[in-house]
């Protein structure tokens, strides 16, 4: 039986009860310390083990993100627009700001990422790591538990707000609470619309209309021109660049990249780029990298526009953990792909890339055409692929030759005529993916992959495919208008049977868009002057009429700005009727892309280089006649041309 407190004791244990109460309300009224975010993050903010410095924050490190990060604790400020290079400590600045509100002024805080699954990884890799390894943080935000609803991996509470980790593509998430700040990370990889609800950021930004101090920020890697959410918004905004001193002359200026017409910036000996430099635009003295910590610790802000909006820019040229030397080796690694050199224009000098959408005339390719004819493989030339497009009344097939540092020789032109939904127009089909041409050496080349599109006469086109039982053939479906990402996706079964199970041929996705970019791209690239090699991706174009080259750049890349959900998009269009060429043009890539040809070493790499992809050699044929006969891998080129054309199955 419990013993009941006497009456003095009772008195005392209500007198502590009491002053325990106080000192907690005392601690809960009192102002927090007037801290700036950086000031919070040096005092604060511990960094984890895996991370490449850890220990505590030190924003002298980065004094460039010092001012990025005290415009959220700016009562002035209410828009920060960031656009930036890889590995700065962009997404450092943006825990920072989040571990701010956490403790010293606690609000409604929404990240935004890109996708939901982007959402899930940033919240466990990066916001848990976050709390956990700061002691203030952590005693305000309980770790995540399966039955506490207010916890989770992408809802956090702590005293007087809580933390949402959605993604951009989740209308329901992004307009559910009310947000007094609002972080949009990696603004340019989100999708066009959320759902079916309009822009994300539009839909994040409404949830912070409540609140008269709100704060809203974005923060991005760009992208494209003219498609890059984070270039817009930086060109609305005050446009800063970040000056450091010349050790030499005290001369403050923006670091750049120095190209060979240009008179200042980072240069270095042809070939060596262990030598970067830095030469200053005012004295013309060089400046070594051993001055990057100085430079950057006495460096400032400077705006080059009149707007409210803060605006930041930078670029790899002032990452601490980034050498001069680094960047100019990934500029000779990227600079012959273009594909690589949009990576790396977009991460190492934190600008949007400019693509080459627009084709040179068609007069000046049909001048430049070489002397070897049709039919002919040239020295250099690896494997063969076949790039095919089904028509009503005939079926377009272009044979292209792969070399090394993807150089490309246009071999043979071939039209099949005949009504697709005819058997016997199929014959000749079967006789051009068993053809060899002679190479280099007196050696035979065969097809090394055929791709044939399958947008029209889909049936026709997979029976003759199953008739054949080669591997080589690949059924394609072009993708010309939304893939930027990949040359050649990954296939799925052509056939749905019962329940939805698929069965039969691969049906491969082919990127055309970015073929045609890479196409274009490697047609304008400068004739090389009599004794200089060809650069890496030029087109060889035989003695074929002016109706091949015009057809080789009829479409243009059009960027337009749609006027209902303000949102840029990039389409390729014709500009004439016929296009077979560049069509063809772009299965034949794709099948290269199969066989390896971006797998393929540099000569210079040494000997090791290997040899010419072979062809997966076809299985027995099932039918006789019937499966399209058997292979005639040994007959020439010519051989085949001839009777196919003695036959009047080509022109």
């Amino acid at each position: 039986m419990e013993t009941l407190l006497e009456p003095p004791q009772m008195d005392e244990a209500m007198r502590r009860a009491r002053r325990h109460a106080a000192t907690m309300m005392r601690e809960r009224l009192k102002p927090p310390p007037d801290l700036t975010v950086s000031e919070w993050a040096d005092l604060h903010r511990y960094l984890p083990a895996t991370a490449a410095e850890k220990g505590r924050w030190r924003t002298a490190r980065t004094p460039y993100l010092r001012e990025i990060m005290d415009c959220f604790s700016d009562p002035l400020i209410e828009r920060v627009v960031f656009m930036k290079a890889a590995q700065i400590g962009g997404s450092e600045f943006l825990l920072n700001v989040v571990g701010f509100f956490i403790d010293q002024d606690p609000a409604p805080i929404l990240v935004v990422q890109a996708s939901d699954g982007e959402a899930a990884k940033f919240s466990k890799e990066r916001v848990a790591p976050l709390i956990s390894e700061s002691p203030v943080l952590a005693a305000k935000v309980r770790p995540p538990r399966s039955r506490d609803g207010g916890n989770t991996i992408e809802a956090k509470e702590f005293p007087g707000g809580h933390l949402g980790i959605v993604g951009a593509n989740t209308p329901v998430k992004l307009r559910s609470r009310p947000r007094r700040i609002v972080l949009f990370d990696e603004v340019d990889g989100y999708p066009a619309s959320a759902g079916n609800e309009g822009d994300p950021i539009d839909l994040g930004e409404k949830r912070t209309s409540t609140y008269w101090n709100r704060k809203i920020g974005a923060i991005s890697t760009p992208t494209v021109k003219g498609a890059s959410r984070i270039e817009r918004g930086y060109e609305q905004s005050d446009q800063r660049v970040y000056l450091v001193p010349c050790p030499h002359c005290g001369h403050e200026q923006q670091l750049v990249w120095g190209d060979q017409g240009s008179p200042s910036g980072l240069k270095w000996e042809a070939g060596r780029p262990e030598t970067a430099h830095y030469l200053c635009e005012h004295c013309a003295a060089l400046i070594s990298e051993r001055h990057k910590p100085r430079m950057l610790e006495r460096g400032r802000w400077e705006p080059r526009a009149e707007s409210a909006i803060r605006g930041y820019h930078l670029s790899a040229l002032y990452s601490p953990w980034f050498a001069w030397a680094e960047i100019v080796r990934e500029f000779y690694i990227a600079k012959d792909d273009t594909q690589r050199f949009r990576v790396w224009v977009n991460t190492r000098l934190g600008e949007t890339f400019v693509e080459r959408g627009d084709a040179p005339p068609w007069q000046k390719l049909y001048d430049r055409r070489e002397s070897f004819p049709l039919g002919t493989c040239p020295p250099g030339v690896l494997f063969l692929t076949v790039g095919a497009d089904v028509q009503k009344d005939r079926v377009e097939a272009y044979v292209w030759g792969w070399g090394h540092r993807k150089e490309s020789w246009l071999i043979d032109h071939v039209v099949i005529e005949g009504d697709p939904y005819d058997a016997k127009m199929w014959e000749p089909a079967t006789e051009l993916l068993h053809a060899t041409y002679q190479a280099d050496g007196g050696r035979d080349l065969p097809i090394a992959a055929f791709a044939i599109d399958t947008g029209f006469a889909q049936d026709q086109v997979a029976s003759w495919a199953r008739k054949t039982g080669d591997r080589r053939v690949m059924l394609v479906k072009g993708d010309h208008h939304k893939n930027w990402t990949t040359i050649l996706g990954s296939p799925t079964k052509s056939e749905v049977t019962h329940r939805g199970k698929r069965f039969g041929l691969l049906l491969w996705t082919v990127g055309g868009a970015l073929v045609k970019q890479e196409t274009y791209g490697f047609l304008r690239l400068p004739t090389p002057l009599d004794g200089e090699p060809y650069p890496a991706g030029w087109i060889h174009l035989p003695m074929v009429s002016d109706e091949v080259i015009k057809q080789l750049v009829a479409e243009d890349l059009i960027t337009e700005v749609n006027k209902r959900t303000k949102f840029t998009t990039r389409e390729w269009r014709k500009n004439r009727h016929r296009n077979e060429a560049l069509d063809c043009r772009v299965y034949a890539r794709a099948a290269a892309e199969q066989v390896g040809l971006s797998r393929l070493r540099s000569p210079e790499a040494g000997p090791a280089a290997p040899a010419p992809p072979k062809p997966p050699p076809p299985p027995e044929p099932r039918g006789g006649a019937a499966s399209g006969g058997t292979p005639r891998s040994g007959r020439s080129r010519r051989g085949n041309s001839q009777s196919m054309r003695q036959r009047g199955w080509l022109k």
